[in-house]
């Protein structure tokens, strides 16, 4: 149309520029309004990253969750995720399709509350039980729960509160909880100080603690408390600030945990029974409010030392001990997600246990790495706060 516009005799040279002008313009627009559009997830294309170790390919699997806070392998290509706000999702790795569940308890959604983990043990098959934490509202306040039920099609059932800690407050902060198993029948999980410090010292509560039950809510008689009625009988350790991230190290029988400092002082520790890890009397970390040490210092007698602490603080969400095929030289190495400083965290441990390497992967992705797992093939997949599900495999 614009060329036979040229190519007559009274048409005003200006004018047909006018028109060109124009009609670039709408172009440039419209080129504009879809490149800008929303792509589906299964249209980004997968990235080939190298890493000190090893080179991987990183790919988008799915988005749109509301802060997906665990992760939990129920068969080799099937996730189940806890998203904050209370929902539950099944991810179908292969479809890259999202299934809601049914049957998810009334959660407190607020502050950094709501659904929290979930977790299946090392001898998951189809049909057993699903471990859960999540934050109950009791009167106004939120104590962390840890429950667990059984799946069956697309539907929660046989729901069962395992133990309902003593942890209310009415703060909204530092509610934990990751969930851990050792091969022995032993489920771990952890509850933050619930934002009033002094909880962390006090055992009569299960504030700053964690906890180490039978798979179906008895109390272990060996447990450091029970004979002994210094402190509630459920806890294990005590002494933790907020421990978001907690592994298993079957190899070397080591229950590992990482945990929010204040301003500084992220703390990766080894968890002992009965053991003091000192929050808030000893700390890394400063004040909020000011450049003043947290407590007396960082030592104290009958205290535990950190075998790792990040100051500047990283402000970890999960923790993982990765022990698959598809990455030999990760064996053994810690993973850690960093919501702060937006990275993939992997430290190196000796065979003692003594960390003696770290690296930062994918701080290009710029995205608070909530929850870490680890699929049958050694693939690992984590969630973000913005809502995606992604997967690291090996590049080709």
């Amino acid at each position: 149309m614009y060329l036979k516009k040229l190519a007559a005799p009274n048409i005003d040279q200006n004018y047909y520029c006018l028109i060109l002008v124009g009609a670039m313009k709408r172009f440039t627009l419209l080129l504009c309004f879809f490149v800008l559009l929303p792509l589906p997830a299964y249209a980004a294309s997968p990235q080939v990253i190298q890493s000190e170790k090893v080179t991987f390919s990183l790919e988008e699997i799915t988005d749109g969750l509301v802060v997906p806070w665990g992760l939990a392998f129920v068969a080799d290509t099937r996730i189940l995720i806890t998203e904050r706000v209370g929902d539950i999702r099944l991810l179908d790795t292969q479809r890259k399709t999202l299934t809601d569940i049914q049957g998810a308890p009334a959660v407190l959604a607020e502050g950094q509350g709501g659904l929290l983990d979930v977790a299946v043990p090392p001898d998951y098959r189809a049909g057993d039980w699903i471990y859960f934490t999540f934050v109950r509202d009791r009167g106004g306040e939120g104590v962390t729960v840890l429950a667990r039920a059984k799946l069956q099609s697309n539907k929660l059932v046989q729901w069962q509160d395992l133990l309902e800690t003593r942890s209310a407050t009415d703060t909204g902060r530092h509610f934990g909880s990751r969930i851990a198993f050792d091969e022995k029948g032993y489920v771990y999980f952890g509850v933050g100080d619930r934002g009033e410090r002094p909880t962390a010292q006090d055992r009569s509560n299960h504030a700053g603690s964690v906890m180490r039950l039978f798979r179906d809510g008895r109390v272990p008689p060996d447990n450091p408390y029970v004979q002994r009625g210094e402190g509630l009988p459920e806890i294990w350790s005590y002494g933790h600030r907020n421990p978001q991230g907690m592994a298993y190290d079957a190899a070397h029988k080591r229950l590992w945990l990482i945990e929010h400092g204040p301003r500084g002082g992220d703390e990766i520790n080894r968890v002992l029974p009965g053991r003091n890890y000192g929050w808030p009397e000893i700390s890394y970390g400063k004040e909020y409010w000011g450049p003043i040490a947290v407590g007396e210092g960082t030592h104290r007698e009958g205290m535990e030392q950190p075998v790792k602490q990040y100051t500047p603080s990283i402000a970890p969400g999960s923790l993982l001990l990765y022990s698959g095929e598809s990455f030999p030289a990760w064996r053994g190495n810690l993973f850690a997600g960093a919501l702060k400083l937006r990275h993939l965290n992997r430290v190196t441990l000796d065979e003692g246990g003594q960390v003696i390497g770290e690296e930062r992967l994918l701080e290009k992705l710029n995205e608070r790495i909530r929850a870490l797992a680890q699929d049958s093939r050694g693939w690992l997949y984590f969630s973000t706060d913005s809502g995606r599900i992604y997967v690291i495999k090996p590049a080709g």
